[in-house]
């Protein structure tokens, strides 16, 4: 038996909230696994499937049994193939992926999903959502704002489906704002607002008038203080100690970009995002850094990729870590409780440590406790 599973089996024997000792699972453990086989997804889903066989793998029970069934990332397949895992006499199910696929799943009340979506807002009862999510994002960005003492944050959210997930997360985790700015991704609309939040033409216009006025002054050595200001690109100060920037990829950049433009420098305040996944490109875009993001524990991460491409000779997706995860919950919980009654565990108070951190779970929710890094000189650094 390894590490991680003697970690498991530790923690979950010490919370007595958890479980009653010296009871044994005496029939087979059958899990459901919804995922896309087919479709556009379906390398995804192969993936979530291969983690899955590595958690089987690892736990090394005869009482363990995954029965996957196709999603095809549609809402009426994903209910067709939850009624025939129903009809098998299945309670628990790991899946979907995709919030969309959620739609018809309240139809299936003898049933308990954990979906790999991230996303909180109009899920079925029940569904428990056990991604990433934007409060447990935000409940680490909070504790590091705290431990800095930084008082004046802005945020910055663009018109994106997943608006309204920051917003809750904005308001579950308590963090103090100071301002919160919806903004355009078209890069026109999101450079003229990203003017208007840095009051930038102000500021350059502040620049231009101190200039203008050393030159018609007679304040002495006013030629080097006029080449120590042309050196400038503004003059003012701002009024927020540290950004949050709620995005991703190329509009992450795009946003940092028209920050830069600006002249507002992560050298003299806090750049901060959401959970990247170690997204490599970060590392080159010096300009952006010091960055600083929550994330799962990257030593855990990067354990599970070796594990995962020497078992199948390729690198697993970020979901499929999840997964991974699940499995090893579910199996534990099962051992303590008949799976029918599986479901009253996720409403009380509990937790779990798994491969991405600890669990926390509550009233039908899963919050992650996240590490925290800074990307800086092109090195990733953990804070906490």
């Amino acid at each position: 038996m390894n590490k991680f599973i003697k970690i498991i089996i530790l923690l979950l024997l010490s919370c007595s909230s958890f479980f009653f000792h010296n009871v044994k699972a005496e029939e087979k453990i059958k899990i459901g696994l919804l995922v896309p086989m087919s479709g556009p997804n379906k390398e995804l889903g192969q993936s979530i499937i291969q983690a899955v066989r590595l958690a089987v793998q690892d736990i090394n029970s005869d009482l363990l049994e995954i029965i996957p069934k196709d999603t095809a990332t549609k809402p009426n397949k994903t209910l067709k193939s939850a009624f025939e895992l129903k009809e098998m006499g299945i309670k628990i199910i790991i899946g979907p992926v995709f919030h969309k696929s959620l739609t018809y799943l309240d139809e299936m009340e003898d049933l308990t999903f954990l979906s790999l979506t991230n996303k909180t807002i109009d899920l079925p009862k029940n569904v428990i959502s056990a991604g990433i999510n934007s409060t447990s994002q935000l409940n680490t960005i909070k504790k590091f704002l705290e431990m800095k003492n930084i008082e004046k944050t802005i945020f910055l959210t663009p018109m994106q489906n997943y608006e309204f997930e920051v917003k809750r997360g904005i308001k579950n985790s308590k963090i103090k704002i100071y301002k919160n700015y919806v903004y355009n991704t078209e890069p026109t609309e999101l450079t003229n607002q990203i003017e208007e939040i840095t009051n930038y033409k102000i500021r350059k216009q502040n620049l231009d008038d101190e200039i203008y006025r050393i030159k018609n002054s007679n304040e002495p050595n006013k030629e080097k203080k006029i080449k120590r200001l042309e050196k400038r690109y503004t003059l003012g100060g701002l009024n927020f100690d540290a950004i949050i920037i709620a995005d991703f990829d190329q509009n992450f950049k795009s946003v940092s970009t028209s920050l830069l433009y600006t002249d507002v420098s992560p050298k003299n305040k806090y750049f901060i995002t959401l959970n990247q996944w170690f997204d490599k490109s970060l590392m080159n875009e010096t300009d952006i850094q010091p960055l600083y993001y929550p994330s799962i524990n990257k030593n855990n991460f990067d354990n599970y990729k070796n594990k995962f491409f020497n078992e199948f000779n390729e690198y697993p997706t970020h979901l499929s870590l999840l997964s991974y995860d699940l499995v090893g919950l579910v199996y534990y919980l099962s051992l303590k409780t008949n799976l029918s009654k599986l479901n009253k565990l996720f409403k009380k108070k509990n937790s779990f440590k798994g491969k991405i951190g600890i669990f926390d779970i509550k009233n039908n929710k899963i919050n992650h406790r996240l590490s925290f890094y800074k990307i800086e000189d092109k090195k990733i650094t953990e804070i906490f």
